[in-house]
């Protein structure tokens, strides 16, 4: 495979460092810039806690674009700033590979529709852990079959949304096979509200937010006389990587938008 330039957002956080990493590491990838929301004009190899690394650093994407050959965009930034990444990226032929959450159905639309008319791959995944895909794919398999089922998220205190993206995928999945129904007794009341967690087509959600925690997931399935779980943990960050790469390579092969790696996995 020949060389693919890339550019990594949010160089810092958590997941950029590995992103970081992850590309240096691999033979056909090369590090081009990271754009950060300081740091202008310095290099990589200046910010703390950084691998040394002699790659400049930009605040202004657009200007990185434009002075770079860039192919793909690597954006593990925030929700707030995933959509605006994507539509620069789109305006200078770069493919955006996203791990962000927050895209709206229309959002979704409109940045597919963008990718289309410039012929350009973009892929949004809400979680890059091979395991996580397969654990959602294994959920849609089973509500077929026991369409009773909760989600339970648990994820570190510092991540800002709930529930977690992984969470809604899978229960967007199981929607696509299972029939909205409510579960649990119809005259239920919650004694302090949000006990019950947030509502899916009749499907419970509940997030937890703790130190020490990663990234991890369990869907629970009831049925007469059994229950199922299927569970998946992400121990640590670099878990995610071999999902970032497999993004980029394919990346450069579509001219849509997928949204879910589970798209791109058989």
């Amino acid at each position: 495979m020949s060389n693919i330039n890339i550019v990594v957002a949010g160089p810092r956080g958590n997941m950029g460092k590995e992103a970081v990493k992850m590309v240096a590491a691999t033979e056909n990838f090369t590090l081009i810039a990271v754009i950060d929301s300081k740091n202008d004009g310095n290099l990589l190899a200046d910010l703390a806690d950084m691998p040394n690394l002699q790659v400049p650093v930009y605040t202004d994407m657009d200007r990185c674009f434009s002075e770079h050959d860039v192919d793909v965009l690597i954006d593990l930034t925030a929700p707030a700033f995933g959509k605006k990444h994507m539509e620069i990226a789109f305006m200078h032929g770069v493919r955006p590979v996203v791990g962000t959450t927050g895209f709206s159905e229309q959002d979704i639309k409109e940045l597919r529709n963008k990718a289309e008319e410039k012929g350009l791959g973009a892929i949004i995944a809400p979680n890059f852990a091979v395991g996580a895909i397969l654990m959602m794919k294994f959920s849609q398999m089973a509500a077929k079959y026991m369409p009773d089922v909760e989600i339970i998220e648990r994820h570190h205190d510092r991540k800002l949304d709930a529930p977690s993206g992984t969470a809604i995928k899978t229960a967007q999945l199981i929607a696509e096979v299972r029939e909205a129904k409510q579960q649990g007794h119809p005259n239920e009341k919650e004694e302090l509200i949000g006990a019950r967690g947030a509502d899916f087509e009749g499907m419970k959600i509940h997030s937890v937010r703790l130190p020490g925690l990663v990234a991890h997931q369990e869907v629970i399935f009831g049925g007469e006389g059994q229950t199922l779980t299927i569970r998946h943990d992400s121990i640590n960050r670099a878990s995610f990587m071999p999902g970032v790469r497999l993004a980029v390579e394919t990346v450069l092969k579509i001219d849509t938008l997928v949204y879910g790696l589970e798209n791109i996995i058989d």
